[in-house]
């Protein structure tokens, strides 16, 4: 895997799959048995302290002090960094992140989307070159999950490279490229429409009266690889050259459906790169 400095790189991939392990590998928390890898130019194995004093870390559970206010956990991670003037530090963070007027208020107080900024607002106080997040925004709304992600950009702007794991769709589309891997392996690697289109998956909106009784016939179809209810309709998708718009056309027809060609979506091929070797139907 490789990460371009000032992009910001989403790391997908199922539950289980190995993305904060390699996250953790990344920080230096964990000591590679096998393998190689370099951080900002450092020997991931080797030079384990050199990466850790560049890079910001954002766990996926809140770890930061809840009987501590805001002001007071930003100037205890500034002393561990040894920043100086610590108060002109803390200030210039509460500030970039929106926190001055909380400054005084207890973390252990704070709703889940203004938790995720603190803990933010932490990690990157030392300017790090390269700020790593597993799935940061998990849990909270999607109003506070937004404001985060233009969080993430201004950052991204400023010149900071980001690796931020996700199972939300939405924020892998707000990305640069995506990686996603599956037991420890990359499976796909690109910007988003690249995914999409080396894919082959093709969708079809299906429209009619009491469709979900034909699901599971549809779904034995050739060619078809997923069947979806959205609302009053299904959508299918399939690989176009396993015949799925040839078995799709037939059925449709003698069973009075409507037929509409629709966009593969991210999350289309991803519960298709979730699907077992083997898992299609032909």
């Amino acid at each position: 895997m490789t990460v371009r400095s000032g992009e910001i790189v989403g790391f997908l991939g199922p539950n289980g799959s190995g993305k904060t392990t390699t996250i953790r590998l990344i920080c230096g928390l964990l000591k590679a048995n096998a393998g190689s890898g370099r951080v900002l130019g450092f020997d991931v194995r080797k030079e384990p302290l050199k990466i850790k004093r560049l890079i910001g870390y954002m766990t996926q559970r809140f770890s930061l002090y809840e009987d501590l206010t805001i002001a007071e956990n930003l100037a205890f991670v500034a002393r561990l960094y040894q920043l100086v003037p610590v108060a002109d530090y803390v200030n210039k963070t509460l500030k970039s992140l929106g926190l001055s007027e909380r400054a005084n208020q207890l973390a252990g107080a704070l709703s889940g989307g203004w938790k995720q900024r603190l803990a933010l607002a932490a990690c990157t106080m030392h300017e790090p070159k390269l700020l790593l997040l597993d799935e940061p925004t998990a849990g909270v709304d999607p109003k506070a999950r937004r404001e985060f992600w233009d969080e993430i950009h201004k950052l991204a702007g400023q010149g900071i490279t980001v690796l931020v794991s996700t199972h939300y769709m939405d924020e892998a589309e707000r990305c640069n490229s995506i990686t996603y891997i599956s037991h420890g392996n990359i499976i796909a690697n690109g910007t988003v429409d690249e995914i999409i289109a080396n894919s082959r998956l093709v969708t079809y909106f299906l429209e009619g009266s009491e469709l979900q009784q034909f699901e599971d016939r549809i779904l034995a179809l050739k060619g078809v690889e997923q069947v979806a209810p959205f609302g009053s309709s299904l959508h299918v998708s399939g690989t176009e050259n396993n015949g799925i718009r040839a078995s799709l056309t037939e059925f449709s027809k003698s069973n009075n459906i409507k037929m509409i060609r629709g966009e593969t979506t991210l999350e289309d091929v991803f519960i298709q790169l979730m699907k077992p070797d083997g898992e299609h139907n032909t």
